[in-house]
């Protein structure tokens, strides 16, 4: 639960005025001063190729303009102009404010836009931009893991809990450990958690081939056979069947405000006194107003609760029915007793509080009521509970926060109602035309309100205003998928834009994602106050309306405000620590991305050439389908000893390969005649950084080496001297980095130039042959060739599609060459039925 809104003294409110007064001084002073500025913000993730595509110019000054461009980044040349569209710059505390809309342009590759005499951020274009999204947010679940918490292996909360507020159990011992921790605090809450888990579920139903598998069912890495949503979709599950341990009995949420007493701390490390030992308080579900001090929810009935449980054991269920059918009778069993608790006492149950009156204040359950429903009737094939979600599902047609344009704290709960999209999808075409009709409804709303908002943003911008974000685009994704209906396209895409870095701050608003972007760095996290280190993969709780912000009480901000132009609208947002109410990461707005990012991963996937991909985005491996084995060579320096037996192997056996050479290794005159001779015999060329620079640390390679025009300086030198060969960036698109060692950032540094950065395939070995007998590392060519032919015995899909490196040229004291097994290593594939391809045709 995060910290709430606090009246305010008279002398508080004068410090306020005089805070929002020094801040209008500073920007009014930063204009005449001649610091006046204009910005482009893009989705810094990227467009697909068919979206719609939209940024906005924003601007200090009134700019009269004409004409915007869009150019491609590696060559330089003008691929569209258009002409911008004003919208209402005074929203956001601006004089200018355009949209510059791009969408006709299709083609896959990295773009600037240019308009008002500024440039925008790099804008990629392309089918993989939002490749391993719906994955990267898992982080952060992992992270918020209680337990055991895999995110720093260690254990927390061990003696969970302690019974409160039960008419004849409180006092006794409960297990309940595991779950998530709700957000910067270390509280649970049954209604946050059932949702996040109901979201993977749904998420993966949907989407399934957006998920990976590189962690175990204990959130470390190492995979398990189980994709990695599912591992935490059943965290939770069992932590809810603890949570519902018997039938009518429920607990609501463990810990309460209590926890706010110790400030920041890790979750390993919490020593909060609830006098109770070493134990937390476990809310028993009363149906009743609830609090064991003087401040009381309002909860009128256990509904709420109760049916968000049935809709996560429900979909469980389902989700777990082969893989592991013990579980899924279990979950089906609790499901079914979860609707008839939550029918015997129809009400909102809200969380609890004790040091202040601030809770969770949801206030309407009908929508659990028809989720629950219509999850039974399209999952589990219950169909005579359609009728009951019908019913309930009318009772609330529009989400009250799309209608009304306000909500209190999670007030309307969740905050998207996938029940109407669930009930979209019946057989029955009356049925289905309702429920549809009633998303559309909603949408409506939000594009009137939408108006003239450059962005357009229709949502409002109470605390936690990115779960509107969320939800909004969740509603509309979902309605054009189930409908087809395009009405609502650009409001959806300005929404998925908004999150990352299309709004007035440029900022993701997802911890780390993009790597190479603007994202929160500084969250309201005792990581960030104690690790030094961002919460990746968390979203953030969003901007907040200024008139709110200006009445919270303890914020004080840790740094000087990078975003202090922007603040001037009609919400506020801080990348710092100190910023409670815009700036804290939460578990269930995080899980409730899932679905969203899982559908336009996998919307980009279709129609794209069937490459294989790492979590940087470089191409590891071509088609798996095909047959087809791709060659490739490096080389550097004075390590060319293999140079002409490679050339001879190829030459003889016909085979065609790609290489490539760092800048200083085209300009060495020793081998003009010898690359001449590659590209006469049809090999593609490609270039491997100028001077082979070592882009990240070795040992964490998230710390990059290099800056951003160190870097494109040197891509540029590269191809400098590949000219002299008459290779130009046009034709040697594919791009080896150095070391083969690179992180996100410095992938999305070679994408803006204009390249696609590819590797080897995992585990294939033969990069060892630079290894020598001195290195701990070492493998001779025996090694190297047997580990490869157990790849390709072992592997699925052997070594369809597999990028194999060898290096031209290796150290003396490697006296086994690798190389000159290349021979041998070609006729045994051939016999297996290879093929061998050039990069440069494949992508």
């Amino acid at each position: 639960m995060k910290f709430q809104r606090k009246s305010l003294t008279s002398h508080q409110r004068k410090n306020n005025m005089k805070r929002f007064f020094l801040a209008l001084l500073i920007i009014v002073s930063g204009l005449i001063a001649g610091h006046a500025e204009t910005v482009i913000r893009v989705n810094q993730m990227g467009y697909l190729p068919d979206a719609v595509k939209v940024a906005v110019l924003l601007s200090d000054e009134s700019l009269e303009v004409k004409t915007f461009q869009v150019v491609d980044s590696g060559t330089g040349n003008l691929v569209y102009e258009g002409a911008p569209e004003s919208a209402d710059a005074s929203i956001w505390g601006k004089q200018t404010a355009l949209r510059l809309r791009l969408t006709p342009v299709q083609k896959p590759g990295t773009f600037v836009l240019r308009a008002a005499g500024v440039e925008s951020p790099p804008i990629r274009i392309g089918r993989d931009v939002y490749r391993g999204t719906a994955d990267f947010i898992l982080k952060y679940m992992r992270q918020q893991r209680c337990g055991f918490n895999p995110y720093l292996n260690a254990t927390c909360h061990q003696h969970d809990g302690i019974i409160v507020d039960h008419p004849t159990r409180s006092g006794e011992q409960i297990d309940v450990t595991g779950g998530w921790h709700d957000a910067s605090d270390y509280l649970q809450y049954t209604m946050t958690s059932a949702n996040a888990t109901y979201q993977m579920l749904f998420a993966y139903h949907a989407n399934p081939a957006a998920y990976g598998d590189e962690y175990g069912a204990d959130g470390l890495p190492g995979a398990n056979g189980v994709p990695d949503i599912l591992d935490e979709a059943r965290w939770g599950l069992e932590w809810l069947v603890k949570m519902n341990p018997a039938k009518n009995e429920m607990y609501n949420q463990i810990a309460d405000d209590r926890d706010h007493r110790l400030g920041y701390r890790l979750p390993s490390e919490d020593k909060t006194d609830y006098d109770l030992g070493e134990s937390r308080p476990v809310y028993f579900v009363t149906g009743k107003p609830q609090g064991l001090g003087k401040h009381v929810n309002r909860t009128t009935g256990v509904a709420s609760t109760a049916a968000k449980f049935a809709s996560a054991f429900a979909l469980g269920a389902e989700t777990f029915r082969e893989s592991d059918p013990a579980l899924a009778e279990l979950l089906s069993v609790k499901a079914i007793d979860a609707w008839e608790f939550a029918k015997s006492d129809l009400g909102v149950c809200q969380t609890a509080c004790l040091a202040s009156p601030y809770f969770y204040e949801e206030d309407n359950y009908v929508d659990d009521m028809e989720l629950a429903a219509a999850t039974f009737a399209m999952f589990a094939g219950l169909r005579e509970f359609e009728k009951d979600a019908k019913y309930w599902g009318e009772l609330e047609p529009v989400t009250p926060w799309m209608e009304l344009h306000r909500a209190r704290h999670y007030q309307f709960y969740p905050f998207v109602n996938l029940g109407h999209a669930l009930l979209a999808r019946s057989d029955d075409p009356v049925l289905a035309t309702q429920f549809s009709g009633s998303m559309r409804q909603g949408l409506e709303q939000l594009q009137m309100r939408a108006a003239d908002d450059p962005f357009p943003m229709g949502v409002p911008f109470p605390w936690c205003s990115n779960n509107f974000v969320t939800a909004a685009a969740t509603q509309a994704r979902l309605y054009r998928e189930i409908t087809g209906d395009e009405t609502f396209a650009e409001l959806e895409a300005a929404l998925i834009d908004w999150l990352f870095g299309c709004n007035p701050w440029g900022t993701s608003m997802i911890c780390g994602l993009p790597e190479w972007g603007v994202s929160p760095m500084l969250p309201h996290s005792a990581y960030t106050y104690l690790r030094k280190e961002t919460t990746f993969g968390g979203l953030i709780d969003g901007p907040v309306y200024r008139s709110i912000y200006d009445n919270l009480l303890g914020i004080h901000l840790f740094h000087p405000d990078k975003f202090s132009g922007y603040q001037a609208g009609k919400a506020v947002y801080h990348d710092d620590i100190g910023d409670y109410s815009t700036n804290e990461p939460t578990m269930d707005g995080t899980a409730s991305l899932s679905y969203l990012l899982s559908s336009l991963e996998c919307e980009g996937r279709k129609g794209q050439p069937a490459v294989l991909r790492d979590r940087y985005g470089v191409v590891n491996r071509l088609d798996p389908e095909s047959k087809t084995v791709y060659l490739i060579f490096s080389a550097h320096s004075d390590l060319y000893d293999g140079k002409q037996a490679i050339a001879d192997a190829l030459r003889a056996e016909e085979v065609a390969a790609s290489f490539f050479f760092t800048g200083e290794f085209y300009a060495d005159p020793q081998h003009r005649d010898w690359i001449r001779g590659l590209i006469d015999a049809g090999h593609s060329l490609g270039a491997h950084s100028d001077r082979h620079l070592l882009y990240a640390d070795w040992n964490d390679r998230s710390k990059t080496l290099v800056t951003k025009q160190e870097c494109l300086d040197d891509l540029a030198a590269n191809f400098e001297k590949m000219q002299a060969f008459g290779l130009t960036r046009e034709q040697c698109r594919s791009y080896l980095p150095p070391f083969e060692w690179y992180n996100g950032e410095t992938v999305a540094w070679c994408e803006e130039f204009g390249l696609q950065v590819v590797n080897f395939t995992p585990r294939t070995t033969t990069f060892f042959d630079f290894t020598t007998p001195d290195t701990a590392s070492y493998k001779s060519s025996e090694t190297i060739f047997g580990e490869l032919m157990a790849f390709e015995s072992q592997e699925n899909k052997g070594l369809n599609g597999a990028i194999l490196l060898i290096h031209v040229g290796t150290e003396p004291a490697r006296r086994d060459k690798f190389y000159n097994r290349l021979p041998q290593v070609i006729r045994l594939l051939k016999d297996k039925g290879y093929s061998f391809g050039r990069i440069a045709d494949a992508l």
